[in-house]
Order: C-alpha cells, then sequence, then structure tokens
C-alpha cells in the first residue's frame, strides 16, 4: 500500500508560490484569490469528494496532512480553504455511514462551487446546539433564514453557504434546520473584516435577510442540545480536526523558523552560532517536543472517523482535546520561536511577526478553552450535578 505524500498534490513550486502571497494578502488585508485559484486546479476544493463523483477520493486522515503543509505557507489561505473543505468532509462522514443527504455538496465542490461555513453568531456559546436566527419553513419544504452569521471565511469567493437556524412555528417545533443558501439579494455579506491577524480569510460577517434554502438543500431538522445526529457528529469532526491541523502547521512553520534563525544568527560574545547556545538549543528542543506530539494525535483521530471507530460518548471530549492541544501549543511553539529569533521577529516585515498575528485567532475557534475543558471534565468525571 503506497504512503500519501501531500507534495504530490501541494508541490513544493506550489507552496512556494502560495508563500510568496502571504505577505502582501496579510498586508493588505484582501483575500488570496490567486491562492485559490491554484488551489483549484490542484484539485484541493475537490480533494474529500469520492473519486466517482469527481474528486480526489482522500481520506480526511490524508487531507489533515494537506491542511498542515498549506498551513505552513499561507496560515489565512489554509483557514479559509478549511471551512470548505469541512463541508466536503461532513457529506463524506456521513456517506461513509450510510447518509448521502450531502451528495450535492460533492457535486458542487467537483464543478467549482466555493462552500462556506455560517454557524458562528455573536454571543452564541451552544454553537451547534442552538442558534439565534430565525428559520421560518416555507409552504413548498423551504425555509427563509433571518439573522446575523459571524466569521463567515470566504466571504468575497463563496457561492454555497452552508448553515443552522432555529425552527420554533412547525408542530414538532422546535428544531434545528441545516441547510443550504446561494447568494442573493436577501445576503448581505458586510466588508467588515480588519483583524489583527487571519486577514486573508475575510471572514465577514453575513446578513440573512430571508435568505431561502430551496428544500432538496435542506439536509437535516434535528431537536436543539447535545445530539448524537450524524451531522452535529460530521461537521464536529471534521471542523475540529482540519483546524487543529492548521494550527500544527503553524507550528512547524514556527520551529522551522526557529532553527533557520538560530543558525544563522552569531553571538558577538561567543563568535558562535546560536545553534550552539544551551539556552537556544533547551528552547527549541522543547518546541519540538510539543510539536512531535500533534501529528501522531491528527492522524490517529483522523483515522478513527475515516474507519469509523466507536468511541461512544468519548468522542466530543477526544475531538475538542485536540483542538485545544494544537491551537495551544501552537501558541507556546510561536512564543518561543519569537524570543529564539530576537528583536527581528518584531517587525511586520518578519514572516514569524505574521505567524504571532495568525496564531491567536486559534483561541476563538469553537471549541474554546472552557468549552473542552468542560467536555472532557464532563467525559471523565460526568456531569455537574443539578
Amino acid at each position: 500500500m503506497s504512503v500519501f505524500d501531500p507534495r504530490d498534490i501541494l508541490t513544493d513550486e506550489l507552496v512556494e508560490r502560495i508563500r510568496s502571497r502571504a505577505a502582501a494578502v496579510d498586508a493588505g488585508n484582501v483575500f488570496p484569490d490567486e491562492d485559490l485559484d491554484e488551489l483549484r486546479d490542484a484539485g484541493y476544493l475537490r480533494a474529500l469528494v469520492p473519486s466517482d463523483r469527481g474528486g480526489l477520493g482522500l481520506s480526511l486522515a490524508e487531507v489533515s496532512l494537506l491542511q498542515q503543509r498549506l498551513a505552513e505557507a499561507a496560515p489565512a489561505t489554509a483557514l479559509a480553504v478549511n471551512m470548505h473543505l469541512v463541508w466536503t468532509g461532513v457529506a463524506k462522514v456521513m456517506q461513509d455511514r450510510g447518509i448521502d443527504d450531502l451528495r450535492f455538496v460533492q457535486e458542487g465542490a467537483a464543478a467549482g462551487e466555493v462552500f462556506a461555513f455560517g454557524i458562528s453568531e455573536a454571543g452564541n456559546d451552544l454553537v451547534l446546539f442552538g442558534s439565534d436566527t430565525e428559520a421560518a419553513p416555507q409552504p413548498d419544504g423551504s425555509y427563509a433564514f433571518t439573522g446575523t452569521k459571524i466569521f463567515t471565511s470566504l466571504g468575497p469567493v463563496w457561492t454555497q453557504l452552508g448553515l443552522h437556524g432555529l425552527d420554533t412555528t412547525s408542530p414538532d417545533a422546535p428544531q434545528m434546520v441545516y441547510a443550504f443558501v446561494g447568494r442573493d439579494e436577501r445576503v448581505v455579506t458586510r466588508d467588515d473584516w480588519d483583524t489583527l491577524g487571519m486577514r486573508g480569510t475575510q471572514s465577514r460577517t453575513t446578513e440573512l435577510h430571508g435568505a431561502t434554502a430551496p428544500a432538496d438543500r435542506v439536509v437535516r431538522r434535528v431537536a436543539p442540545g447535545p445530539n448524537p445526529d450524524p451531522i452535529v457528529f460530521g461537521i464536529f469532526s471534521v471542523f475540529e480536526i482540519l483546524l487543529a491541523s492548521v494550527y500544527t502547521g503553524i507550528a512547524r512553520r514556527a520551529l522551522d523558523l526557529a532553527v533557520e534563525t538560530a543558525q544563522k544568527r552569531r553571538s558577538k560574545k561567543t563568535g558562535r552560532s546560536y545553534a550552539q547556545d544551551p539556552d537556544i538549543r533547551w528552547r527549541i528542543a522543547e518546541m519540538a517536543l510539543a510539536y512531535d506530539a500533534l501529528p501522531p494525535q491528527l492522524a490517529a483521530i483522523a483515522g478513527d472517523v475515516d474507519h469509523r471507530a466507536d468511541h461512544g460518548a468519548r468522542w466530543f471530549s477526544l475531538l475538542s482535546g485536540i483542538k485545544h492541544r494544537a491551537t495551544a501549543t501552537a501558541k507556546r511553539i510561536v512564543d518561543d520561536a519569537m524570543l529564539v529569533a530576537g528583536g527581528s521577529s518584531y517587525f511586520a516585515s518578519n514572516e514569524l511577526s505574521r505567524l504571532y498575528r495568525d496564531v491567536l485567532a486559534g483561541a476563538f475557534h469553537p471549541s474554546d478553552p472552557e468549552s473542552a475543558h468542560a467536555t472532557v471534565a464532563s467525559a471523565w468525571l460526568g456531569p455537574i450535578e443539578q
């Protein structure tokens, strides 16, 4: 059995072109259109689509490796594309379990559609388990969505928005409704993305003014609250794994830059390279020890999703745990890389300066540190007594 090599898709030449544009994308606070065009040409947007539906037929574990490699070159590009990959990944997870409700996502991705992730809402810490967006049922089986979604990555370029809302009027209400809407006059994308880091994602606020999902794009209705429904598991598993992959890629790039800098810098005091300094060596060793734990964990848990392992009630703690460890570890590694590089890393022109800002975004994605700890505590200690 051949071993998957992400360089077969993300060639060294493609990675370097993407890396060469990242600084300008960040400085200009623009979307990386050239990156998206080249990734589309390479088949990246259909990586998780089965080969018999026009895709590359890759596993979640294989795409995790791709996302790590892409994030080493341009974290914002990787995070933006991540949201498209989440939906194609959810389609795969559900299809693998005998549910083909998202076939249109797979076929759309193969045809060039770009899918965005419209779940986050300001102040909604229920995330998948609740929504402030109104989902109003229509006589023809469609749904009209009214509300505001935040952090909608791929803001300028998406063609289909996967989202959720709350149906409070149907006979079986309340029901969480998962569906997809296209761009039209009922969807307003604000040009409001001006952030500390991850600027290229262009994760703009999206206003929904009765945006309609046709009946055949209403894919799931589930009860609010914690729910074992396959779409909830699909979103949670793919989102957490691919998100962790992006931040693991950032950690690797910061480690590589720290090594490179330590080998180049020379001490005026000793005349030797900083790579010979015991304190620098210890710091880089700590970074490497932390980083080395992440890729095997990602491979293992992504493989478990691919092979339909049964972790029962522990699944959510395992998934939130890998996301938390990856983002927290990446932050520590970038912090240490800045110290190894010294004052030069403080300049905006230094790649580490951009990584330092980009890695901060990890704390804002679900599951946040508080949610991750609460989930893991409940898995090991049981729920808090009422």
